[in-house]
Parts: C-alpha cells; sequence; structure tokens
C-alpha cells in the first residue's frame, strides 16, 4: 500500500524564460509504477513546460485552482478549477499559460521505456523520429531563449477540454464524472466522485493488470485494504488507513490485496485514475466474484486450494 500527502512531500521549483513552476512527483513518492501523478503550480502568466507532445503517453490533467490557457497546436482555449484535459497520444503539440492569479493542477500519465518526446521550438527530441543530432545541452536553455509563446484570443472549448460540472452520473450513495472519456480518453480513465457520508465509492476489489491512483480532494474518509482469502491465508490483515484531502493513494496492479473508500461524516470527494489495460482481471473478495473486464465476464471462484480437484 502506497500513499503520500502532498503537504509532505517536496516541491521542485524549474524556473527557465518563460517557464516557472514548481512540481510535485506525488504518485513516485506513493510507489506508483507504470503512470505518473504530479501537482504542478504554474506562476502567474508562466508555462509548466515548453510546448510538446508525447508519442506513447497519454496525459490527463485536472485543475484544482487559478486560471489560464490551454495552448494545443498554436490555439488556445480559456481554463479554470474543474476543468479535465486530455491528450491522448501521437497528437497534439500542447502545454500551459498560467494567469494572473496563476495555475495549480494535477497531471496524470502513463510512462514508457521507450517513449517519444517532441519540443517544436528547440527541435529536441528524446527518441525515433524526427531525427537529429544527439546533444549535450540542455533544451529547456534553448527554450528559455525562444521567443514568448504567441497567445491569442482565446477559441470555443474543443472536445478534449471538459469541466466536472458539464454533466453527473450516480446514485444515491455517490455521484460520478466519467471526465477522461467526456474528454476522449483512450489508454486511461480519470473520474471525479463524490461519495455520501460513511457510504463506499465502490465494492473492494483489486486488478491484475490495471494500475490506479485516487486523489483525495475534499473531505475525509478511511482507506480500507482487504487481502484475498489466499493472502489472508498467508497472514496479510484487513486494514484501514485514515485519508484526508491532499493524500494520494497509489494502487500498482497485481498486489492481491483489495481496496475500498468509505466517507466519513462529512463526504469525501475523489479523483481516480487508471489505466485500461485489455487483459485485466477484476477480483472482489468479499462476494469471491471475476470479472474479466475485457470480456464483459462475471465468474465466482469455486475453490482457492492448489491442488483442490486435482490428482497425483
Amino acid at each position: 500500500m502506497g500513499i503520500a500527502h502532498w503537504d509532505e512531500i517536496e516541491g521542485h521549483r524549474n524556473a527557465k524564460g518563460e517557464m516557472d513552476a514548481t512540481w510535485q512527483f506525488l504518485g513516485r513518492a506513493a510507489g506508483s509504477q507504470g503512470v505518473g501523478v504530479n501537482r504542478v503550480r504554474v506562476e502567474p502568466g508562466k508555462l509548466p513546460t515548453p510546448p510538446h507532445s508525447h508519442g506513447a503517453s497519454e496525459e490527463i490533467y485536472f485543475v484544482l485552482g487559478g486560471s489560464g490557457l490551454a495552448w494545443q497546436d498554436e490555439v488556445v482555449h480559456e481554463i479554470g478549477p474543474g476543468d479535465c484535459i486530455v491528450h491522448t497520444a501521437n497528437t497534439m503539440e500542447h502545454t500551459l499559460v498560467a494567469g494572473a492569479d496563476g495555475l495549480d493542477y494535477l497531471v496524470f500519465g502513463t510512462n514508457h521505456p521507450t517513449e517519444l518526446g517532441w519540443l517544436p521550438r528547440s527541435r529536441a527530441i528524446r527518441l525515433g523520429w524526427p531525427w537529429v543530432e544527439g546533444r549535450t545541452d540542455d533544451p529547456w536553455d534553448v527554450e528559455a531563449q525562444a521567443e514568448p509563446l504567441a497567445v491569442d484570443k482565446p477559441a470555443e472549448r474543443p472536445p478534449n477540454i471538459v469541466n466536472v460540472h458539464d454533466s453527473a452520473d450516480g446514485s444515491d450513495a455517490r455521484s460520478r464524472r466519467w471526465l477522461g472519456a467526456a474528454a476522449g480518453s483512450v489508454q486511461t480513465g480519470l473520474n471525479w466522485a463524490q461519495v455520501e457520508p460513511e457510504k463506499r465509492n465502490s465494492p473492494p476489489h483489486c486488478h491484475s493488470h490495471d494500475e490506479e491512483a485516487f486523489v483525495v480532494l475534499e473531505g475525509d474518509g478511511v482507506l480500507e485494504l482487504w487481502p484475498s482469502p489466499l493472502e489472508a491465508s498467508h497472514g496479510t490483515e484487513h486494514e484501514e488507513v485514515q485519508v484526508r484531502a491532499g493524500h494520494l493513494i497509489a494502487r500498482p496492479p497485481a498486489t492481491r490485496v483489495a481496496h475500498s473508500f468509505r466517507a466519513g461524516a462529512d463526504g469525501l470527494t475523489l479523483l481516480l485514475y487508471g489505466t485500461r489495460r485489455p487483459g485485466d482481471v477484476c477480483y472482489y473478495p468479499r462476494s469471491n466474484k471475476l470479472f474479466w473486464r475485457s470480456l464483459g465476464l462475471i465468474g465466482r471462484v469455486e475453490s482457492l486450494d492448489y491442488w483442490d480437484g486435482e490428482e497425483l
């Protein structure tokens, strides 16, 4: 179980030219493996990164506070609290521009060992095509000497930017917004969930392939960790961990320990981020059910004994 709180994670400021932002590597601190989660605070009028694109990674941004512009292929769009921006792999070049009050956001992304990153202004590339001669200097130093990023009048909001208040879906126990899917995510998903007091966000479950990360935005509650019967037979015990606004919880795949959040007396608001891997199987220890997500099939485990039914 990996958990970290953003009040306790050191910030790293990177200020060069028009780029000036402080980064907190939340996912790394909580032990995430195949995904990254960062909190980024951008100084007024500045950029967090040069304009760039990724060949393999998908990024999802969620604005916590402040205001600014989403710069996408030389067109800008206004953004503010509750906005979700999705950048699928190998599409548009993008960055953000902070407004007069700065910009505070979370960014979720997939990690790939053979990723391609492209910075069009300095013509710096990490791997693959287009090919440029290897360089030993820092391309951000070149970016810092470039002309300020052109920012025209904001255009109409495109489909890859949605707000948390645009639509709602849920039940008496919880309210959800499927932000990532609404903004066109493919490899991953980002949901906003408001859990009613003393209720759960979902049944306890764990994944074989998908990796999940959760950020507590408001309220408090309990993270429950439920071992499978097999893990319990090996001594793993049921555990409850208090969580509050600012906590990041990383749930790598194949832990065989299920998780669920139970809201406290004032309710709980979460961001739920996860990968969408085709071979994933979801296990529910309380009912002993398995969900083959890519097939849309649900079954129940009859035995947890390796040797049950076997002949020697």
